[in-house]
């Protein structure tokens, strides 16, 4: 699944940075990975943004009734990334 969306900084102590997926593309995971759920309502996946590929999990984000991407600084060190940026985003279910 492919999309853009913003890249946001949480708000709080650490510096944790997310993309928000768009509600269709949450939808569509929603349906693959109905019974796939571990704790916290994760989700294992690989994503890519520019050149970079990482393993990582999504999060059920009840609040935007929707999930959450993690982006680690390290990706967004080599993608030259800050909060606020809009990037293009593949991901892959990889249990679902």
């Amino acid at each position: 699944m492919r999309f853009d969306a913003e890249l946001w900084r949480h708000d709080g102590g650490a510096a944790w940075h997310f993309v928000t997926l768009p509600h269709h593309v949450a939808d569509e995971i929603a349906e693959r990975a109905a019974k796939a759920h571990r704790p916290f309502g994760s989700l294992p996946i690989r994503a890519t943004i520019g050149r970079t590929t990482w393993t990582t999990s999504l999060f059920a984000d009840t609040k935007r009734a929707s999930y959450l991407l993690p982006v680690k600084a390290d990706v967004r060190r080599r993608e030259q990334l800050d909060a606020g940026q809009r990037v293009a985003v593949a991901i892959e279910l990889t249990a679902a």
